[in-house]
C-alpha cells in the first residue's frame, strides 16, 4: 500500500495525495504537486521525500514555519498518524505500512571528538530513519552501478583537531557514521563510483558538514583524496590509501 497524504479543508472536505514520487512539494502555488489556496501557505512551503516505505518532511524556508503534532520542525522523520501544519491548513500522513511501529537497529556513532573516539548508539529515531534511508539508497546503487576503481581502495580519516588530532580512522564499512548527536551527524558512504559526505543531522540550527570549508548541502559530496572535511566542529582530512 503506498503512503499518502490527506488534507483537509477549512470546509471540513478531505482530499488524498498518494505518494508515488520520489518528491511531493507542497505550496500556495499551482506548480506544486500539491496546491494549496491559502495565504498562510508559502508558494513554496514544504515537500516531502519518499524513498521506498519512509518519508521525510522539509520545510523549505516558509514565513510561517512547518509543524508536525504541534512541533516547528525543518525536517521530520514522518510517522504514520502525524498531524502537519502549514499556516491554517491541516495535512494527515498515513503510512504505507497500516503505521505499524518499525524496528530500527540502531546508528552507532564515532565521536571524534571526544578522547579515543567512542563510538555510541544515537539513541535518536530520526537519525536511525536517516541512515536507513541512505543504506536503501546505497544497496540500489550496488544493485545498478558498476564499481568504480576508487571504491577499491582503502579510506581513511586522519584527525586534524580535537582531543584525538593526529590519529588515523579507517573507514572499513560501507557507511560510516560520525559527529555528534544534537550537534551535528554526518555519515561517509563507500559507493560504487567513490565515497560520499552526506548530511544526517545538524542539530536546533540544522548545521550542515563542511568541505573545505564550505557547507556541503543537502546533497551527497563526492569525497576526493586530501579533502578537509568539518562535522562537529572537529576538521579532518579524508585520503584514499
Amino acid at each position: 500500500m503506498v503512503a499518502k497524504l490527506i488534507t483537509t479543508s477549512s470546509s471540513g472536505e478531505k482530499q488524498e495525495y498518494p505518494l508515488t514520487n520520489e518528491t511531493t512539494t507542497i505550496g500556495r502555488k499551482p506548480g506544486n504537486d500539491i496546491a494549496i489556496d491559502n495565504l498562510s501557505v508559502s508558494g513554496r512551503h514544504a515537500q516531502v521525500i519518499t524513498i521506498l516505505e519512509d518519508s521525510f518532511l522539509e520545510d523549505l524556508g516558509s514565513t510561517n514555519g512547518t509543524y508536525v503534532n504541534g512541533k516547528l520542525v525543518k525536517k521530520h522523520a514522518l510517522e504514520n498518524g502525524d498531524n502537519i501544519t502549514l499556516g491554517k491548513y491541516q495535512i494527515t500522513y498515513q503510512s504505507g505500512s497500516g503505521g505499524g511501529e518499525q524496528d530500527f537497529e540502531q546508528t552507532m556513532i564515532i565521536r571524534p571528538g571526544e578522547a579515543g573516539m567512542p563510538e555510541e548508539a544515537a539513541q535518536n529515531k530520526e537519525i536511525d530513519k536517516s541512515v536507513q534511508k541512505i543504506s536503501a539508497a546505497m544497496a540500489s546503487e550496488a544493485a545498478s552501478t558498476t564499481a568504480s576503481s576508487v571504491s577499491n581502495r582503502e579510506a581513511c580519516l586522519q584527525l586534524l583537531s580535537g582531543a584525538n588530532a593526529g590519529k588515523e580512522l579507517i573507514l572499513t564499512k560501507a557507511l560510516t557514521t560520525i559527529g555528534q548527536p544534537g550537534v551535528q551527524v554526518a555519515a561517509i558512504t563507500r559507493r560504487p563510483q567513490g565515497y560520499f559526505l552526506i548530511h544526517v543531522d545538524g542539530g536546533p540550527d540544522n548545521n550542515v558538514p563542511k568541505v573545505g570549508g564550505t557547507p556541503i548541502g543537502a546533497n551527497a559530496h563526492e569525497l576526493r583524496s586530501h579533502d578537509i572535511i568539518e562535522v562537529a566542529g572537529v576538521k579532518m582530512e579524508f585520503y584514499l590509501k
